[in-house]
């Protein structure tokens, strides 16, 4: 009895350490970037500048994304601990007093923004750039319809609303160039220091 139970154990422990295989290491993947720390000042400065872009005289056109949405969403999925749903909402509701808008529409769409991208960031950060734009799509149609759906609520929209969805589609476009453009302070300089150890 106790042989078949030392097989049944050895069988196991043979399956075990079967199934558990090395790492394959791909010399032709290019090695992951360790990022410094981002500055409180440059988040700030990031953050106002989408903002003052937002109010920039060119009205609701089409083909205008929203800055200020996509730099929340960045720094929601980058940096979650430092930029929350707070700053999406007092942001929000200076957007409402700049446009007249609804008191509360930005806010709420902003809110919601920032609530989904604090969710997802984890999952965001495993896709490269260009796949990340998808998510941050889908982000901004939520954020987008929300806005809508508080207009069509109280009867203030038109009748060709949903033109201004095409936005969510420009900004999702834009997130590759920006991701790199938010990026490059952190990055590390190319030149490789042999002192150092990461």
């Amino acid at each position: 009895m106790r042989s078949l139970w030392q097989r049944l154990g050895g069988v196991r422990l043979e399956a075990a350490s079967a199934s558990v295989r090395p790492p394959t290491f791909n010399r032709n993947a290019r090695p992951e970037q360790v990022l410094r720390p981002v500055r409180p000042a440059f988040i700030w400065a990031t953050l106002g500048s989408a903002f003052l872009l937002n109010l920039l005289p060119w009205g609701h056109a089409i083909w205008v994304p929203d800055f200020f949405a996509l730099t929340l969403v960045f720094w929601n999925v980058h940096q979650p601990r430092k930029v929350g749903m707070g700053i999406a909402f007092v942001f929000g509701l200076l957007m409402d007093v700049h446009n007249g808008a609804l008191f509360g529409e930005h806010a709420l769409a902003y809110t919601l923004l920032s609530y989904g991208a604090i969710s997802l960031h984890r999952r965001i950060q495993w896709f490269p750039a260009g796949s990340q734009s998808i998510y941050v799509m889908g982000l901004l149609l939520i954020a987008q319809l929300a806005s809508a759906a508080v207009r069509l609520w109280v009867g203030g929209a038109t009748a060709y609303w949903w033109l201004g969805l095409l936005s969510s589609a420009l900004g999702a476009a834009m997130w590759p160039f920006l991701t790199a453009l938010l990026l490059s302070p952190q990055r590390r300089p190319a030149k490789r220091d042999d002192t150092r150890p990461l």
